[in-house]
């Protein structure tokens, strides 16, 4: 696919604009004839959405988000359902999309070859309505354990014993949370009443080391995966500690497990459309972002709303 005009927009607390503009003039060029680009920085006040549609209505059939989760989420929030591509150059801490499309990390050059020479690909967005608004989502949202709690695992500990580094994260993450009564309609059934302390629900699910928190979750499928997790308990932590990282994670990689395991403390359900009412008010997250606490939200899929190079 050629590509006649390129947007590029960037976090400038992420990336030096010098090298990330000369990384684009090296890659974006055809027998010395430079591809056209517009640049847009991101600001605290707006995140990517409005350069995003900016360079929609500029006629940008490419549109590069350079930075992390935060301006991916606001940038693609704008292309839905556009005609414009979004690709990424990830310069974040967990860059959790761009991991799941297996795009190289801390390598701006790579990054943008991938943009250049890969194929156009749908993939479905999710959008979440916590308070009379609806925002996108590109990764996961909930409460409880989460992507971030993996994002902020000690880096020497990793690096010295693998897995056992995301085991010891998630104990430490298992022993402050709370359980809480929790209505689940899923689709057009019934209301169902259920007691947890986490709730995932994503369009993909691997984040750092590998893991993939929500095993069944495809990036084009038309569906939300959720996890539910309800372990209470020592013998309830360890059961769920082995199905996040043997069951799901080990096991899965050596292609041993086809489909997620569910346990006595953990529960993967599949939906086109969640919605979540909570007894007690819970700190919330979108895409690793921390938005507050809230009592009830709703989560839909836009099946094939995004094109990603």
């Amino acid at each position: 696919m050629t590509i006649s005009k390129l947007g590029v927009i960037w976090n400038p607390s992420k990336v030096d604009g010098d090298s990330l503009r000369e990384s684009v003039a090296a890659t974006f060029v055809s027998d010395g004839v430079e591809t056209p680009v517009e640049w847009w920085e991101t600001s605290i006040e707006d995140p990517g959405r409005g350069m995003a549609a900016d360079a929609v209505a500029a006629g940008c059939d490419v549109v590069i988000a350079v930075g992390g989760d935060g301006t991916v989420r606001a940038v693609a929030e704008s292309l839905a359902g556009t005609d414009s591509a979004l690709g990424i150059v990830p310069q974040g801490t967990g860059n959790l999309l761009a991991r799941n499309l297996e795009i190289p990390l801390n390598d701006i050059p790579a990054a943008l070859e991938r943009v250049r020479d890969g194929e156009p690909q749908r993939i479905d967005m999710g959008w979440v309505d916590h308070d009379g608004t609806e925002h996108a989502f590109v990764v996961m949202v909930g409460f409880g354990i989460d992507a971030q709690m993996l994002v902020e695992t000690d880096e020497d500990l990793k690096n010295r014993a693998g897995w056992i580094a995301y085991v010891e994260a998630m104990g430490r993450a298992l022993a402050g949370t709370e359980m809480t009564d929790i209505t689940l309609t899923l689709d057009d059934q019934e209301p169902q009443s259920l007691r947890g302390h986490t709730m995932l629900i994503g369009n993909c699910g691997m984040v750092q080391g590998g893991i993939r928190l929500l095993p069944d979750a495809v990036l084009d499928d038309g569906l939300l995966d959720m996890l539910l997790v309800s372990a209470d308990g020592p013998l309830q932590w360890l059961d769920t500690v082995r199905a996040f990282v043997w069951e799901n994670g080990i096991r899965r990689m050596m292609g041993n497990v086809d489909t997620a395991v569910s346990t006595d403390s953990t529960t993967h359900i599949s939906a086109e459309r969640i919605r979540v009412e909570l007894a007690s008010p819970q700190t919330f997250e979108i895409d690793g972002e921390e938005v507050g606490a809230v009592s009830d939200f709703t989560v839909r899929v836009q099946p094939a709303a995004l094109t990603v190079r």
